[in-house]
């Protein structure tokens, strides 16, 4: 492999023009095919083999055109002091809003408005009352035009001195995350400027970064309606295509100046980068294509499409620094180095540095590697100790999906939630749907063995379809719908129920979801961290570091979602990150903070440790080896981690308590998983292990392909010498036998 890729970046090295041509042509392709698409909307939402989503698929089919799984909104309408809502002002604003719906814009995807004061939503004290919505699709779906008159609806009602209040998921969007990314690259610009030197060498990881997001983000926005891609699936992949599209692109740009102080001619200096550093790349991108198309496990249609719209724009991140960069970098020329280096390279006057004098220098990685060799065990046992007097919260973990009281308090959707609590009870914020396929009979039986539960607030009498063949019974729990007495009222029912009578309606439907998610993570982190085991070790001929590499990265994702149950579920330092409501952890949290986070995770062990073996194959013994790995790519490690820390905690600034939840989590596991795990367990292991550490049994190097990611093959092509005959070589050969 790394002779192709040496004669890959090489051949783009020297054909910049007719590279950089193709991938701007891409690029505007991509383009103009998002430009020319229609306007994507959430994509549609189903949680198959759940039951609420079996009583979904039985209601299409015994209430046809009750759209049973559509948005739904409460317009919660307060009388204001002294009056009630039944007084005849107040009814007439609150029939104006009804007929503004019900005709209004938007009108075509509403199902039902209800008369509150003919269903009597009306509050005991008379002073609240509120407006049932039904959408005729779901709130994933809806349109913004839609949305827009649902918070326009009440502004006339307002201005008449009624309190109004909209919730429900019908206001429900795609998370704003612009402030993030924006900060993520003004980081990230500081950082390269500062790791490189040179404005040209720190631009040009920015810029071709971009271009590769541009392309996989707008072929995602033009193929979404066709693929029925959900708004937030160009989201996840904008967020991982920059993450690694600086990172690769880093990585082989260190390399290439690392490369040029070496004494390399500029063309052979990019192809040497790319065979070497390249092959990396390839396979640190593998990993992460591996946790985003992993996501299938979980057997939700949406997650895996997400997942894998965002393992294609990795791929295109990958194949961007593997060629438009080489390319780039033969129009940047010598002002990729910093200008004290360029004047000995390129000096005018000069015989050409044969760059003995420019190779690196013993710097702050060399100095840490050297401390953590002569302490081993201090540093390992400081890492693990303290990740995992970390990971403890985690053992408390308690998942769920937030509902709308756990908005901030500024929101109309808090206020409605408060609302409905304060005028009818908790429980009316989110009401079961009890789906009975059976007569009248088995109807009227269901809901009077359900009235007689503990934990029930309200029974409705069932509603029956056309056929008489099945009804609907609506129950009101006492409590709030992420309250563990809801969901305990949930299992209740279920459990004493045959199978004709389903537990629906968006509670049931979060809980089932919660309940999905917790069930896939297990299989999940195994095929996951399975397949990449194998990758990596193939990547190091060794079973040890790869058990390392997976053991550490399990180690810092524990420790990361310990620290978001303390801070989001319990509250510690809830005040500093902006956490107005504790509650449970968000289900999709523990999957997606796995998928990438390993992906990254493993970017840095391939980056870090790939150099390691590099040198001892070529010579040098296990602890000098540590150093060397440390001398040429701590740097780019942590540049790479400070940026990607950067923009996962710019979401910390959102609104959304979702959004500061995965900016935190992703934020917190990357400096675990980088600073903890890779720059200070990894060289204290390496170091305890010795030669052990790449020990691989005789028949197992024989079946295993190679993929010579550490150069050794290209070495030879090229006619120098691969190591010395005895020493860590020799040493290697009894190790493995």
């Amino acid at each position: 492999m790394a002779t192709f890729l040496y004669r890959l970046g090489r051949g783009a090295f020297r054909r910049r023009r007719f590279v950089a041509l193709v991938w701007v042509a891409l690029l505007f392709a991509a383009g103009f095919g998002a430009a020319t698409a229609s306007a994507p909307t959430s994509g549609s939402f189903s949680i198959p083999g759940t039951e609420a989503q079996k009583a979904f698929d039985l209601l299409d089919q015994k209430f046809p055109g009750m759209a049973a799984d559509g948005a739904t909104a409460r317009i919660v309408i307060k009388a204001p002091a002294g009056a009630k809502v039944t007084d005849p002002s107040v009814k007439a604003e609150v029939e104006k809003v009804i007929s503004g719906l019900r005709s209004g814009p938007g009108a075509a995807e509403v199902a039902t408005v209800d008369d509150p004061y003919k269903t009597q939503a009306v509050s005991q004290d008379g002073s609240t009352t509120y407006v049932s919505v039904k959408y005729k699709v779901s709130g994933m779906e809806l349109k913004d035009a839609t949305r827009d008159a649902l918070k326009e609806s009440g502004k006339d009602a307002q201005a008449q001195g009624l309190g109004v209040e909209i919730g429900g998921d019908a206001l429900m969007v795609a998370p704003e995350t612009g402030s993030g990314e924006i900060i993520g690259i003004l980081v990230a610009a500081i950082v390269l400027v500062i790791t490189f030197g040179s404005l040209i060498a720190a631009g040009l990881p920015l810029l071709t970064a971009l271009i590769g997001v541009g392309i996989g983000v707008s072929s995602i926005t033009a193929l979404a309606n066709v693929l029925d891609l959900g708004s937030t699936t160009s989201t996840l992949a904008m967020m991982i295509g920059l993450a690694v599209g600086i990172d690769y692109a880093l990585f082989i740009v260190s390399r290439y100046r690392a490369e040029l102080a070496e004494g390399r001619e500029r063309d052979e200096a990019a192809g040497r980068a790319a065979g070497t550093a390249g092959s990396a790349v390839v396979f640190a991108g593998l990993t992460v294509v591996i946790a985003l198309v992993g996501l299938a496990v979980v057997n939700i249609p949406m997650l895996t499409k997400m997942g894998v719209a965002a393992a294609g724009t990795v791929v295109i991140a990958v194949l961007v620094a593997l060629t438009l960069v080489p390319a780039i970098l033969g129009f940047a020329g010598k002002k990729v180095l910093p200008a004290g280096e360029k004047s000995k390279l390129f000096g005018k006057g000069k015989a050409k540095s044969s760059g003995a004098d420019l190779k690196a220098k013993p710097n702050g990685g060399t100095r840490w590697a050297r401390f953590v060799l002569r302490r081993p065990v201090m540093v390992l046992l400081a890492g693990v100790i303290g990740l995992g007097v970390i990971a403890i919260p985690a053992s408390k973990l308690e998942m769920g999906l937030p509902d709308d009281g756990a908005q901030p308090v500024s929101t109309t959707q808090r206020k409605a939630y408060d609302l409905m609590s304060e005028g009818f009870g908790p429980g009316f914020n989110g009401p079961l749907m009890v789906v009975v396929d059976g007569d009248k009979a088995l109807a009227d039986s269901t809901a009077e063995r359900i009235k007689g539960l503990p934990g029930v607030a309200a029974v409705a009498p069932p509603m029956q379809n056309e056929a008489k063949d099945a009804a609907i019974v609506s129950v009101i729990p006492k409590d709030r719908p992420s309250s563990h007495a809801t969901e305990e009222l949930v299992r209740t029912i279920r459990d004493g129920s045959g199978d004709d009578v389903l537990v629906s309606g968006q509670t049931a439907m979060n809980i089932d979801f919660s309940q999905k998610m917790n069930d896939a993570l297990l299989p999940y982190l195994a095929l996951v961290v399975g397949l990449a085991f194998l990758l990596l070790m193939l990547v190091f001929r060794s079973i040890l570091v790869p058990l390392k590499a997976a053991l550490g990265f399990l180690l810092s994702v524990v420790a990361a979602l310990g620290a978001v149950v303390a801070v989001f579920q319990w509250g510690w330092l809830g005040s500093v990150f902006g956490v107005e409501q504790t509650g449970p952890i968000m289900s999709m949290m523990p999957i997606f903070m796995v998928g990438v986070v390993f992906g990254l995770a493993m970017d840095y062990e391939v980056f870090l440790v790939t150099r390691m073996r590099e040198a001892y194959v070529h010579g040098e013994r296990p602890g000098q080896a540590v150093v060397t790995g440390f001398q040429y790519s701590a740097r780019v490690v942590v540049a790479a981690a400070v940026i990607m820390i950067a923009v996962f905690a710019g979401f910390l600034g959102a609104s959304d308590q979702m959004v500061k939840m995965i900016g935190f989590g992703l934020a917190i596991a990357v400096l675990f998983d980088a600073f903890v795990v890779r720059m200070a367990i990894v060289p204290a292991v390496l170091a305890l292990l010795g030669h052990k550490a790449w020990w691989l049994p005789k028949w197992l190097d024989r079946i295993l392909p190679n993929v010579d990611v550490e150069g050794e093959s290209l070495r030879k092509h090229l006619g120098e010498d691969s190591g010395p005959a005895e020493g860590p070589g020799k040493d290697r050969e009894l190790v493995n036998a």
